[in-house]
């Protein structure tokens, strides 16, 4: 593909008609929830922050990492992702992270590895877009045991040659050292979703994802990029239960 026909194949916000108003949603639907959460500092960069939803005293943590690639969105916005797992139990975590092009893409991956060393403790890790890419390059981290990766991006070369790269500034060599496609397999379980009313390059990616390593697949039928998160705000989401069933594997 040329430059025009890449940056179409990603733009997951032109793709959903509507999609500023979504995300606007999530904002208010948000609200109410991130006034329960404890938030803690991980490090010293102004977003390295993390709201904490506790679920009980000795609850299994899902850690669940924003999208945006790279360089937009917040942690405060995707608050609402907590009810369905905590009404099963497993707290949640958000985490921040400095976005592109304050920070390139090797420190943002280094961002959420200090947020796991600090949260010091078994865990299992998520993300959504940009998020599930950061969920499987977090999977050779000691204390993940398990993870879900949602609507991800796994090689980043396409980044790379495409609109996206205009804050990333990522070189061959940045952009293969982060792309999960390209790691050995860190021996972990991991369930890579995808709607299926995506677009056909993020649904490539995770199918060849899932296939190079033998994870667990998890197409969505009918969702698009963004109402795909309703599987895991949902109790009784898709999403939800693959968490609930990694949960019972820690």
């Amino acid at each position: 593909m040329d430059r025009a026909a890449l940056d179409a194949a990603y733009n997951n916000g032109a793709a959903v008609p509507g999609s500023p108003e979504i995300v606007a949603e999530w904002r208010r639907r948000s609200e109410i929830p991130r006034a329960s959460a404890k938030e803690l500092r991980y490090g010293s960069a102004e977003r390295n922050r993390i709201d904490y939803f506790e679920a009980k005293a000795g609850a299994p943590l899902l850690v669940f990492i924003h999208g945006g690639y790279w360089q937009n969105r917040e942690k405060e916005t995707f608050g609402f992702l907590a009810a369905g797992p905590l009404a099963h139990g497993i707290s949640v975590a958000l985490v921040g992270y400095t976005l592109a092009p304050e920070k390139r893409l090797d420190g943002i991956v280094a961002e959420v590895r200090a947020a796991l060393d600090f949260l010091a403790r078994p865990l299992l890790v998520s993300g959504w877009s940009a998020g599930g890419h950061l969920t499987a390059m977090a999977m050779h981290h000691p204390n993940v045991r398990g993870g879900l990766a949602i609507s991800g991006i796994f090689d980043l070369e396409p980044v790379r040659l495409c609109y996206l790269n205009d804050k990333l500034r990522l070189d061959e060599d940045e952009a293969r050292r982060n792309s999960p496609l390209f790691h050995e397999n860190a021996n972990k379980r991991l369930v890579i979703s995808y709607g299926t009313a995506e677009l056909p390059e993020l649904q490539r990616q995770s199918r060849e994802y899932a296939q190079r390593f033998g994870h667990r697949l998890l197409p969505l039928a009918g969702h698009n990029h963004f109402t795909i998160l309703e599987e895991l705000a949902s109790p009784g989401g898709a999403l939800t239960a693959a968490v609930r069933d990694l949960a019972g594997r820690l």
